[in-house]
């Protein structure tokens, strides 16, 4: 249910977005605006959420009374400002339930495994495990294969065969995939890289603060707040730089800020104060989120065709929230392996939660879990000076008058 909300409003928002805004630096004003409600969201729910959760009766409950109620604010907040949609412009609006089960079905498997593969009875060896893996991969596999058929079938000349009642319009055209010359595949795979780093450097920091550190929530929130003032204050320079700096300069600058503030903290000394490494580091790794967030819903819209504007946001949006998952889990093995290994090292068996190990060897895992984040960055930074060169600006000059044709070749 959770999952439902950002998966069903984050893609459609995208595409409002680009159907509501012309390429003009409006836009570029619009993307930002929209990817600040991301830095902002997070300070306030993490200041709300961790007062509530401590100076409140109801503890972490109460959390999320607050968090039903902004919900329904969100919903008829919405409901208010959104305009009616417009006309379709395809005729056909059949449903492609077929590639939605598939899809929906293979994503959920292999988050599925991700989340719960490291916590299985035999980890990654666990028989279901291994199953649903099977299973995720070749549901994925089948329903690339099955888009594919419906693109030909769409684009043939034969009305009768597009016209059959199991050939709807596909979900996800493949050939969206070479928009920009393939560079809109290079970054969904940035995005995916750089959010398998953020979101393991975001966990695992909080995991430092409080577990190692000792620290409640309130202090861990106070420590974290810079990432939120540096994420509204990046979004805001994305607006006013992205019509006069290359793509690949912003992409490389906000990859290796994340994976900087990783190294921070895989490099920590834990006798150093606060200002030496947690401070530069939660201002560096929102760089990579904002820059490649704004930059990147920009890229995808302008290298999109019109009808396909909420189709490119669902695929950023979907392959962000993969590399949460991913991020996650492979650095959750890194870490428990890293810690059993330590541990052991010490003559001390670690527990199934790992509360017995000793604190050198907890260091050393956080440390290791943060190389993880260090590297996923690092090849985001590496793809984009590889393949991204040629794109050039992505926002918009107010003098430009070229159109959004121009990005759709692969440069501006």
């Amino acid at each position: 249910m959770q999952g439902l909300g950002p998966a069903a409003s984050i893609p459609a928002a995208l595409g409002i977005l680009a159907h509501t805004f012309p390429p003009s630096p409006i836009r570029s004003i619009a993307f930002a605006t929209f990817a600040a409600g991301a830095p902002v969201g997070a300070a306030i729910g993490s200041a709300v959420g961790g007062v509530l959760t401590q100076l409140t009766a109801q503890s972490w409950r109460s959390t999320f009374w607050f968090l039903t109620g902004l919900s329904f604010l969100c919903c008829v907040g919405a409901m208010i400002s959104i305009d009616r949609d417009v006309p379709y412009a395809l005729a056909d609006r059949r449903v492609d339930w077929i590639g939605a089960f598939l899809v929906t079905a293979g994503l959920t498997f292999i988050v599925f495994i991700l989340s719960d593969g490291p916590a299985a009875p035999d980890g990654w060896k666990t028989g279901y495990i291994i199953a649903l893996l099977i299973v995720g991969v070749f549901l994925l596999v089948l329903f690339v294969l099955w888009e594919h058929y419906l693109e030909q079938v769409h684009n043939s000349t034969d009305e009768a065969v597009r016209r059959r009642w199991w050939t709807p319009p596909p979900l996800m055209p493949v050939s969206i995939w070479t928009r920009a010359n393939g560079k809109l595949a290079v970054m969904l795979m940035i995005a995916f890289l750089e959010w398998c780093s953020f979101n393991s450097f975001t966990y695992w920091v909080q995991l430092y603060y409080q577990d190692y550190l000792g620290l409640n929530p309130i202090l861990t929130m106070v420590r974290l707040l810079p990432m939120f003032v540096t994420g509204v204050l990046c979004n805001v320079v994305v607006a006013l730089v992205v019509g006069h700096v290359p793509l690949v300069l912003l992409i490389i600058i906000g990859t290796i800020g994340t994976g900087l503030a990783s190294l921070l903290f895989a490099v920590i000394v834990p006798s150093a104060p606060y200002w030496a490494f947690g401070f530069p580091a939660a201002i560096l790794c929102v760089f990579g989120a904002d820059f490649v967030f704004s930059t990147g819903t920009l890229f995808v819209a302008k290298s999109c065709l019109p009808h396909e504007q909420s189709v490119g946001g669902a695929l950023f949006q979907t392959l962000t929230q993969l590399g949460t998952a991913f991020g996650l889990a492979i650095s959750t093995v890194v870490y428990n392996a890293t810690l059993k290994k330590s541990a052991a090292a010490e003559g001390v068996t670690v527990n199934v939660d790992g509360t017995n190990a000793p604190r050198d060897a907890q260091l050393t895992a956080y440390k290791d879990a943060n190389w993880t984040g260090f590297a996923f960055a690092m090849v985001g930074a590496l793809l984009a000076l590889a393949f991204l060169r040629g794109v050039g600006v992505v926002g918009h000059r107010g003098s430009d008058t070229d159109s959004e044709a121009t990005a759709r070749d692969g440069c501006t």
